[in-house]
């Protein structure tokens, strides 16, 4: 297998959230895996994204009240298609 491409920063945040879900694959997420060994910043934004996606996932669902599920759909029904 060749070697990653060195990465930038920019591109790396970019396919971050991808990454995190799991849906980025082959070569991008080789030449993602690579950047993040080696650049100190976007691998602390990775953990940061990383807990907080685990810490959200873990809050518990709760329903919003119905006047503001009522006033949500009417916002949303009200643009058009």
């Amino acid at each position: 297998m060749s070697e990653p491409v060195t990465m930038k920063c920019e591109e790396a945040l970019r396919l971050l959230a991808e990454y995190l879900d799991g849906e980025l694959h082959g070569r991008a997420e080789a030449d993602l895996e690579h950047h993040l060994e080696i650049c100190r910043g976007c691998f602390s934004r990775a953990e940061f994204e990383r807990r907080l996606k685990a810490r959200l996932g873990s809050l518990s669902e709760v329903d919003p009240p119905p006047a503001i599920a009522e006033r949500i759909r009417s916002l949303i029904e009200s643009f058009p298609v």
